[in-house]
């Protein structure tokens, strides 16, 4: 099991995150998994990921250089994942990215043996999430809403999917016992 990737993606307002830092919190200190930092062409946010902030020139730069390992545009921003954070990482044997869906494919040519786990939830729970979230119009919200329920699998691709419509703690579980990772604190 030594450097498996676990590759999450999912639609916007599905609680990726959240689900992840819960996932994070629930972990022993000493458990043999690592969450990949992002290089992303945003802001660093006191309440958001912890990531490396860059322009979208130095973010150029740095994939030119051959930086990252995995890296992709979304949203309007850019992320990358550097050849450091990915397997084979010394000390885990798991090593989670939250990745993209659209991406999904070149990552799977990138790391064949990757595990996919797709989050999810129903469109009223991405549509009161997006909304609530304030940083949208309707109509972009809409879109977002229509993209989710467009989404297919690449085929070939097996997954583990996850709904996180309830409680963030039942998905977690939920994608802990998935993953079989047992190191909780």
């Amino acid at each position: 099991m030594t450097g498996r990737l676990v590759y999450v993606a999912g639609p916007s307002g599905a609680g990726k995150d959240s689900l992840l830092a819960w996932l994070k919190a629930q972990l022993a200190p000493d458990a043999p998994v690592a969450f990949a930092r992002r290089t992303i062409t945003r802001a660093a946010t006191a309440d958001g990921e912890q990531h490396d902030s860059v322009d979208m020139r130095g973010f150029l730069h740095l994939r030119e250089a051959g930086a990252f390992g995995l890296d992709w545009a979304a949203n309007g921003l850019c992320y990358g994942v550097r050849h450091a954070e990915l397997p084979p990482r010394r000390g885990s044997e798991v090593v989670i990215v939250n990745g993209s869906r659209a991406y999904l494919p070149e990552a799977a040519r990138r790391y064949p043996d990757m595990t996919v786990v797709h989050v999810t939830a129903s469109v009223q729970t991405l549509r009161q999430r997006l909304m609530a979230r304030g940083r949208e119009s309707a109509e972009m919200v809409e879109a977002r809403v229509q993209r989710a329920l467009d989404f297919r699998m690449p085929p070939g691709l097996a997954s583990i999917e996850i709904h996180n419509d309830r409680a963030l703690a039942e998905a977690g579980a939920q994608l802990a016992h998935a993953l079989q990772l047992t190191a909780f604190a």
